[in-house]
């Protein structure tokens, strides 16, 4: 593996300017500008009380030259401890009122990240992974808020710098421009490494997300790993890009460690010529001993922004790094993308495929001039092996993928003109493996159909086999599913799964049935379940059982993409063609007929 091997940037990747950026940025601070103003104000106190003090204690040492200490040392003394508890006061109400809005901010951008990322299709997901995607919307955010509580302190140092150039000038102008001229200097260095801070930042970024990416994947495939006994190998990949993140973050650190020791230097060089200055202008009468001290004392707090600034540098540089990944994951398009915004009422449930062509990747075409109609409350069976399109066509119904060419209507109506959050209520979609968010099976069940009564999920459950399959969970509905629907069998979870979309009463039913098998007494508890929903929808069912298959209206056969054959399972049969080779070769062993012969051959033998 390279040094930076896996660290490319993601398609949806994008440069922005840093005035962009900055722009950006303050957009979501105006919602809580008054906050912001009254959090000015104490940063302004800290940035006068802090730049009065060393005003104070030279204004005192000249007096006490002039008339001695009598009565001084106390009055100087109060003094800067008033001055103290002012910047205290001004410093404590200014961040709380700082880490406020910035917390409010963090909320706003983590809240849209999270709406665009739900928001892309599914393609986007196939595409990038969730362990990077999930590091922009957690880790990115943070770091931009804190880079904007250090800016603020930053903030407020340039302004006691302000402040004290500006006292500085009506002291000993002389003294001002030579403090003045070292200034180019040090700012040229600070931002000439912009450049090199934010590319070395930004591969800090990309191989964390990597690193969460890798955490996610081990942990979400720790069962099939134990299984095979891969905990080892599962570790060393961990480790390789752990090892990585580490090298190039270590890479990074001398990097933006580099500039400090520059600007150092270079701040030493200017105190000791303005030090040497000063004592030559006192020593002639020119300035006195309070106003030398004055620029003396100035000297750190003069510096100390500008040094900071370069300290800063890694920071802000994270800061806008950050947002610039988080900004391009708002900003992602998504590949679907509908042309007007109807409202969708009942619908009757017809659909059609109009000279269709679709792909996943160019050159990769799944389906070509395809054209398909199912008439409304229409059960049709889809067949065919791996790769034949079945999954391609519910897929697009669902409209979770973008189509190239022709077009796809519901209800005579082309399916991009048609509001997307209102369409998809009215579909009810089952996976293959139904998936189950952590919560009691109520809670699963209820998920779309959130208004639905406990009453009518009940009447519902006992609608299948008497309610028999609720008996065989600990707590009925209360039963926890656990992460995934671990606690629960396979059969169980393609229960709640059909319940899910009974309740919900879709008018397209999309279905991808189970391949594992179940046992005799829940399938037919699943049948049942399937026949309800059935009954009152134009459903598509990708099958895998017999009974799926056999009480469809019409059975599509696929290969490559195109309708070969269709009809019932009878007439199918009949023919003798690919339909026939199918069900021999993967339906034939489900039915009571084939069971019935094998047993007869086995007392035969």
């Amino acid at each position: 593996m390279g040094f930076f091997s896996g660290l490319d940037t993601e398609a949806f990747d994008r440069a922005y300017r840093d005035r962009d950026l900055v722009r950006r940025m303050l957009a979501y601070f105006i919602p809580y500008r008054r906050r912001l103003v009254l959090a000015s104000l104490g940063i302004f106190i800290v940035a006068a009380g802090g730049a009065g003090t060393p005003i104070l204690v030279s204004r005192g040492v000249d007096l006490m030259v002039e008339g001695g200490v009598s009565g001084l040392t106390n009055m100087l003394v109060s003094g800067l401890f008033a001055l103290g508890v002012i910047i205290w006061g001004a410093n404590w109400a200014g961040r709380r009122l700082i880490t406020r809005a910035v917390g409010d901010v963090m909320l706003d951008l983590r809240r849209d990240a999270f709406i665009a990322t739900t928001g892309h299709d599914l393609s986007f997901f196939d595409e990038f992974s969730t362990g990077r995607v999930v590091s922009r919307i957690t880790s990115d955010t943070q770091e931009f808020a804190r880079v904007v509580v250090l800016v603020t302190d930053l903030v407020s140092q340039i302004l006691q710098a302000i402040i004290l150039l500006v006292v500085l000038v009506g002291i000993n102008g002389r003294l001002t421009l030579w403090l003045i001229a070292m200034m180019p200097v040090i700012f040229v260095v600070a931002i000439g490494f912009r450049r090199i801070a934010r590319q070395v930042t930004r591969r800090g970024f990309r191989v964390m997300a990597n690193v969460n990416a890798a955490i996610k994947e081990a942990v979400t495939g720790i069962a099939i790993a134990k299984n095979f006994r891969q905990e080892a190998t599962i570790y060393d990949e961990f480790d390789e890009i752990n090892q990585q993140s580490y090298r190039i973050n270590v890479r990074r650190g001398f990097v933006l460690a580099t500039v400090f020791p520059a600007l150092d230097a270079l701040s030493g060089v200017g105190t000791a010529i303005l030090v040497y200055a000063g004592g030559l202008s006192s020593a002639a009468g020119l300035i006195s001993v309070g106003a030398w001290f004055l620029f003396i004392s100035s000297l750190n707090r003069f510096w100390f922004p500008i040094l900071n600034l370069s300290a800063f540098w890694t920071n802000i540089q994270n800061g806008l790094s950050a947002a610039e990944r988080v900004f391009a994951l708002i900003d992602a398009e998504s590949a679907v993308s509908q042309i007007d915004q109807q409202s969708v009422p009942a619908l009757r449930g017809e659909i059609t495929f109009e000279s269709l062509s679709f792909h996943y990747q160019p050159g990769e075409t799944v389906l070509s001039d395809f054209d398909f109609h199912i008439e409304p409350g229409e059960n049709i069976a889809l067949v065919g092996h791996t790769g034949a399109g079945k999954t391609s066509i519910a897929r697009l119904i669902s409209r979770f993928y973008e189509f190239q060419e022709g077009r796809l209507l519901i209800d005579d109506k082309d399916i991009r003109t048609l509001n997307l959050v209102e369409y998809r209520r009215r579909l009810g979609i089952v996976s293959q493996t139904p998936f189950l968010f952590s919560g009691s099976v109520l809670d699963n069940i209820l998920y779309a159909s959130p208004n639905a009564s406990r009453r009518e999920v009940e009447e519902m459950c006992r609608q299948i086999g008497e309610g028999a399959w609720l008996g065989t969970l600990p707590d009925g509905l209360e039963t926890e599913v656990g992460e995934r629907g671990a606690n629960l069998s396979m059969g169980q979870r393609q229960l709640v799964g059909l319940m899910r979309v009974l309740v919900q009463c879709p008018a397209i039913f999309i279905l991808d049935e189970a391949t594992a098998s179940v046992d005799p007494f829940t399938e037919g508890q699943i049948q049942e379940a399937l026949n309800m929903i059935l009954a009152e929808s134009t459903s598509i069912v990708i099958a895998h059982r017999l009974s799926t298959v056999r009480a469809a209206d019409r059975i599509i056969v696929l290969r490559e993409g195109e309708i070969i054959e269709e009809g019932n399972h009878k007439s199918l049969m009949t023919d003798g063609g690919h339909y026939a080779e199918l069900y021999n070769t993967y339906f034939r062993h489900q039915s009571l007929e084939y069971v019935e012969q094998v047993r007869q051959v086995a007392l035969g033998d």
